[in-house]
């Protein structure tokens, strides 16, 4: 038989899909499935990339909590009540979570820096759009806020799973906590920028109207500086090479339904987003309204409204979010060299201390301003601990091919029943409480103080569903080591590879008797 020249592909080359290469040598043995060469990143790219990525964060979160920084002035210029101030923050995460699976598919199957940069072109142009809209015009309000949720699904789906493929193991803890790090960070900056532009300025749009310029430098930034790693490079898994074998969708979700430890943990993190959506929309006017009580507050009639509050309140979110996301990430990275369940146990942890720290601030507010601040700062430093916390529970039990779908159904689940409904459930709780009262600023605070009681026994449930994920972490863990893991059934590609040999020039089955 007439051997065959080399070919682009080898020696004897086929290709059998992307990502497989399978050859024939002159003797008739077969050689392996040849890999791609390794994908690497000098240290300092993959770090410059990981602070363009955290910059972006910080201008992610600050878009999320700048309407709350001025909320009494936006309900006066509106003229909206508690309960449709509580919706134009559902509007807001439910188009979020309605488009992170569509924004987590295409990460996983596209480029993460197309997709990227068009959420921060759709979130930065709805925000300065919404700062010219009138009066009469409040539909539009919300239907701005709306896509500034849509292009903010696509940076949170995506993003931490770019930091997951550039870093690995401890290395990625501490990058993720960094990160991480930006979401109180960049929620407290949100309340100050938009209450001080709105002091110095008179009108509080002008707060819409800062930020495009920062995230028009964060689109060149992300464009420049950050690359699109393949999936699972840091780990060096197969997924790099075998890049071509994807699943369906329907696939992907049915593994992560199967994977216990993201289960469990993402109802956790649900938990923790229902306080958190609940608490950042409304405390600052929880606030004003406490000080009006103790007579340090005139009652706001008409815009501007006083703004103290919402300072004093992204100051605290701040510091206690550096802090927290600090000591979380220390105490998983120093915990878990003894016991390998730390993370989830940490996250217990913190909750469930969380929860006695937020009653009693709520049951102090009417009685000591100074206690309600101390016990609602130790309250929001204990959740802050779980930030980065948990997205490395979710890096380390999804095998990469599937971290953007899980970290979409993750941020679909957390919003669906977390922070998409929990502001307007409190606001409406609020003013039914209201409408059976006396018509008073101590009967409006005392509603608004009752409707967050929920709240509590929401960040213990919390608590318990880590717990829970601690009972399943190592062997899901392990399970994200072994190969065929989350993809195809390797036996299935086997067969399919012996199937395909065969049909190869030179093989046994091919050849016909002399």
């Amino acid at each position: 038989m007439e051997s065959e020249k080399p070919g682009p592909e080898g020696p004897q080359g086929r290709s059998l899909g992307q990502g497989w290469h399978l050859g024939v040598r002159g003797s008739g043995e077969y050689s392996p499935p040849s890999s791609p060469a390794p994908w690497s990143l000098p240290r300092w790219r993959a770090y410059l990339a990981a602070a363009v990525l955290c910059y972006i964060n910080l201008l992610n979160y600050m878009n999320w909590f700048i309407i709350a920084g001025v909320l009494l002035d936006v309900q006066k210029f509106f003229h909206i009540s508690d309960s449709k101030a509580g919706l134009l923050q559902t509007v807001f995460i439910g188009c979020l979570l309605l488009s992170a699976p569509v924004f987590g598919y295409l990460g996983d199957r596209h480029s993460r820096k197309v997709t990227l940069s068009v959420g921060i072109i759709l979130w930065s142009g709805a925000g300065l759009s919404s700062s010219f809209i009138s009066p009469s015009h409040a539909w539009l309000f919300f239907l701005s806020r709306g896509v500034v949720g849509i292009g903010t699904a696509s940076y949170s789906t995506i993003a931490p799973t770019v930091l997951g493929d550039l870093f690995v193991r401890d290395q990625r803890t501490c990058v993720l906590a960094i990160f991480y790090l930006f979401i109180p960070v960049g929620s407290g900056l949100g309340y100050v920028l938009g209450s001080a532009v709105a002091e110095l300025s008179g009108n509080w749009r002008w707060a819409l109207r800062i930020t495009p310029c920062l995230e028009a430098v964060a689109l060149i930034l992300l464009l420049v500086l950050v690359p699109d790693p393949p999936r699972g490079a840091a780990e060096k898994q197969g997924v790099v090479a075998l890049g071509g074998l994807r699943n369906s969708w329907w696939e992907d979700i049915r593994y992560l339904w199967r994977n216990q430890s993201f289960v469990w943990s993402t109802l956790g993190v649900t938990a923790m987003a229902f306080v958190t959506g609940a608490l950042g929309f409304w405390i600052p006017k929880f606030l004003f309204e406490a000080r009006v009580v103790h007579g340090l507050q005139l009652p706001c009639f008409q815009e501007p409204c006083s703004s103290q509050d919402s300072l004093i309140f992204g100051a605290l979110t701040v510091g206690t979010g550096i802090i927290g996301v600090i000591l979380g990430a220390k105490a998983s990275s120093t915990y878990k060299k003894v016991n390998p369940r730390a993370e989830p146990l940490i996250c217990a942890s913190s909750l469930l201390a969380a929860a006695p720290c937020i009653y009693l601030a709520l049951i102090l507010a009417p009685i000591t301003l100074l206690g309600c601040y101390v016990f609602l700062a130790l309250g929001e430093l204990l959740l802050s601990c779980n930030w980065a916390v948990v997205a490395d529970i979710l890096l380390s039990v999804v095998v990469p091919r599937c971290r953007g779908t899980a970290e979409a159904l993750q941020i679909t689940v957390i919003h669906v029943l977390g922070d998409a409904g929990s502001p307007y459930l409190t606001g409406l709780i609020s003013s039914a409480l209201r409408a059976a009262r006396p018509d008073s600023y101590l009967q409006r605070f005392l509603s608004l103080q009752q409707s967050f009681l929920c709240c509590v026994f929401a960040i213990a449930l919390g608590g318990g569903c880590f717990l829970l994920t601690a009972l399943y972490l190592e062997r899901d863990q392990a399970q994200v080591g072994q190969p065929g893991t989350g993809t195809c059934d390797s036996k299935h590609v086997d067969s399919k590879a012996k199937e395909s040999q065969s049909l190869l020039p030179g093989t046994e089955s091919s050849r016909e008797d002399p």
